[in-house]
């Protein structure tokens, strides 16, 4: 048995282009945040989609639907599902980017969300952002992974076997994915447009490849 879940991270956004933290807060595609789904999908094209996927943001919607518009199925948008949203950054929702992580890592050495994964893992990185959040509304990665894994469990029970799924989603997420079903690094930037393919085989995920912008899909 296998069912593929195809991990898209949704196209550029301006506050991606800002350099600004954006996780439940939204904004739109930029026009190179448009190529890069639209390339993603045309990298997609040879998958028919037997089903499709989005958090509810108009970002990931957005993404998925322009995906869609490249592949052969009759798919025309993904569903906007909320548990597919992106880590709750609370009070640094907006920030500057290189500010925040100077905010919560510097005291330590580390200025960059990477560092803090490559130190102590995602999930305690999650964690330290939860911690010095003043408002205490940020997603620890306990928390955030509750959220997460019964939406992606649910996908798979509603699947079929050979089924191939597209998820249209966030890229702090696809890393969280990827560290909890595989060793593969996760301290580097998922790129807007990536792929990133997970199998299930009945028992349990694997990661086929995180991060993919070639081809060879």
């Amino acid at each position: 048995m296998t069912i593929s879940l195809y991990f898209v991270r949704h196209g550029q956004t301006y506050l991606n282009k800002y350099h600004r933290i954006q996780g439940i807060i939204d904004s739109p595609l930029t026009d190179k945040g448009i190529a890069d789904a639209v390339a993603a999908g045309k990298r997609l094209s040879q998958i028919k989609f037997d089903a499709a996927y989005s958090s509810d943001t108009s970002r990931a919607i957005k993404t998925g639907e322009l995906i869609l518009k490249e592949n052969p199925s009759t798919l025309e948008e993904p569903v906007p599902t909320g548990a597919f949203r992106e880590l709750n950054f609370g009070y640094y929702e907006g920030e500057d980017a290189v500010k925040t992580w100077h905010t919560i890592g510097g005291p330590i050495g580390i200025n960059s969300f990477h560092g803090l994964i490559a130190e102590f893992g995602i999930e305690k990185a999650e964690d330290m952002i939860a911690a010095a959040d003043p408002y205490k509304d940020a997603e620890s990665g306990e928390a955030f992974w509750k959220r997460l894994k019964p939406a992606i469990d649910q996908v798979v029970a509603d699947a079929q076997d050979g089924d191939k799924i597209l998820l249209a989603t966030h890229g702090t997420l696809i890393r969280n994915v990827v560290a909890k079903f595989s060793d593969i690094h996760v301290d580097v930037s998922t790129k807007n447009g990536s792929v990133t393919k997970v199998n299930w085989d009945g028992k349990g995920y694997s990661v086929a490849y995180f991060n993919n912008v070639s081809e060879d899909l």
